[in-house]
């Protein structure tokens, strides 16, 4: 019984772990889009329209951008690539913020 214990929480903390590093890759895209296409101390909002699938996003286009004009459109497709979408799938709309000040 101890045995079985100590496995699940073993594959407990493996997911975890897991957990962890996606979200950092997810950060380290965001960072990188953001810095390639637009300029980190400016704030925007920008809506995407996509299609997920399979854990991905793709025909992503943008519905909306609170500052056109200065990348932050490229930066948010860029970012949409490395979303992870999980087990939905359909049209999706898809909001990022980026705060600035950076």
């Amino acid at each position: 019984m101890k045995k079985i214990i100590a496995i699940c929480g073993g594959l407990g903390f493996s997911f975890v772990l897991a957990g962890a590093s996606v979200a950092s890759s997810f950060e380290d895209s965001m960072a990188r889009c953001l810095t390639k296409n637009a300029n980190t101390r400016d704030a925007a909002v920008v809506m995407l329209g996509c299609t997920a699938d399979a854990g991905k996003l793709s025909g992503c286009k943008v519905i909306s951008d609170s500052a056109p004009g200065k990348g932050f459109d490229k930066a948010a497709l860029c970012v949409a690539d490395a979303l992870p979408m999980g087990g939905k799938t359909g049209e999706v709309k898809v909001p990022m913020r980026f705060p600035g000040g950076g």
